[in-house]
């Protein structure tokens, strides 16, 4: 008989399990089989390709993995054909097999209030020219796209080009797929009947079906989380998301479970596991599962996090791109990171540690993970500048590591 309560704490190791982080990093080369196990294992992996550090969804395998190359990235995710892009989350890298998952996403896909395409003259055409030259010439950028005058732009008006926005009215309604990236991260279009295998297109399942579906596997890459938790995964309303739970209670792969100190109550994913302990040293791409639904985080981990890349630089509170540090089952500190390439530095702009956890021992575990953040972007020093409070322990663990 399943338990119908459990603590705080062994919600955080189930958590921190089921994202990834109890494995273990691989002890010789990161391959793309290794990258490839992390993506099907959360099920999606958010776009984001500011690039103050690192774009954010190459931290992600690097959080659970290590330190890998460029190049086995691009060859598990676009060179294997297990892999495409769609509107999951946000923008993500899913699984070939979530495409009949999100076709009635595409179906209900409209174009944004913002665009210029729908007020330039001819678009219709223009968006048919535009699948009959991919048809006969193959794959292509935005850059290959016949241009087309648009509107007249107004201050703070559309800045992307008219062939943009049209190639992402069709990635969008499912009539083109992305192929690949091109290294400035452009990316390259085909028709989807090139890229995704015909038992994925062919799959007709309802919009309930594929609910039921994308909720498991939220529930699977969470182990335990509410239905608002659940819904926020894939982007669905929890109104929509309870029926589908229940659904998905009734046959077995989740159960209701009271967490202490949590006011709603909890699903438990079948395949979920209680560890006694967890051994993690991570920094956390901001966009990571582990820490991306805000209220989650709170909850397990006592955890306040916002992304300030749009507060104004005087409203800060922790810094421009803030990094959450995870130490086994707890998130211990916070970190302001850039990668100052020019110089070839990893500079530490400001280092704050949680109430609680003791700076010297934290400092030394962040050292570290730096040092290994460092090495893998072939950075030659770090520079922990003097904001925050675990910044001055934070340089004398630096120096005391082995050169």
């Amino acid at each position: 008989m399943p338990r119908s309560e459990i603590s705080t704490a062994e919600a955080r190791r189930i958590a921190v399990g089921a994202a990834g982080f109890d494995r273990g990093r691989p002890t010789g080369k990161v391959n793309a089989g290794h990258v490839r196990r992390v993506i099907e294992n959360l099920g999606l992996l958010q776009l984001d390709f500011i690039n103050v550090l690192v774009p954010a969804h190459l931290l992600v395998p690097f959080s659970r993995l290590g330190a890998y190359q460029p190049e086995t990235f691009d060859r598990a995710v676009y060179g294997s054909g297990a892999f495409t892009e769609q509107w999951a989350h946000e923008a993500c890298i899913v699984p070939v097999s979530s495409w009949p998952l999100l076709d009635h996403r595409r179906k209900a896909y409209r174009q944004s209030a913002r665009s210029p395409l729908v007020r330039t003259k001819g678009y219709r055409q223009y968006l048919q020219e535009i699948l009959d030259l991919i048809r006969e010439r193959g794959a292509l950028t935005a850059s290959d796209v016949p241009a087309r005058e648009g509107p007249r732009r107004r201050p703070g008006d559309w800045h992307r080009s008219v062939a943009r926005w049209a190639l992402e009215h069709h990635f969008g309604k499912g009539q083109l797929a992305v192929a690949s990236r091109q290294p400035n991260f452009q990316r390259v279009y085909d028709l989807p009947e090139r890229l995704i295998p015909d038992v994925h297109l062919s799959n007709n399942m309802t919009e309930e079906q594929a609910q039921r579906e994308m909720l498991n596997q939220a529930a699977s890459a969470l182990g335990i989380a509410t239905t608002k938790d659940l819904a926020d995964y894939y982007r669905m309303r929890p109104r929509d998301a309870a029926p589908r739970l229940r659904e998905l209670a009734e046959q077995g792969l989740i159960h209701e479970i009271r967490v202490a100190d949590w006011r709603e109550t909890a699903w438990l994913h079948s395949d979920a596991r209680i560890p006694r302990r967890v051994s993690a040293t991570s920094l956390l791409s901001p966009f990571d599962p582990l820490v991306w639904c805000r209220p989650r985080i709170e909850r397990l981990f006592d955890f306040h996090y916002r992304i300030e890349i749009y507060v104004p630089a005087a409203k800060r509170r922790h810094g421009y791109y803030v990094l959450p540090f995870l130490c086994d089952d707890a998130l211990v500190a916070r970190v302001d990171l850039k990668a100052e390439r020019s110089r070839s530095q990893l500079q530490v702009r400001a280092a704050y540690a949680e109430a609680g956890h003791g700076k010297k021992d934290v400092a030394m575990r962040l050292a570290s993970e730096l040092r290994e953040v460092a090495n893998w972007l072939q950075l030659e020093s770090i520079k922990v500048n003097r904001k925050g409070d675990l910044a001055s322990a934070l340089r004398d663990a630096l120096k005391a590591l082995p050169a």
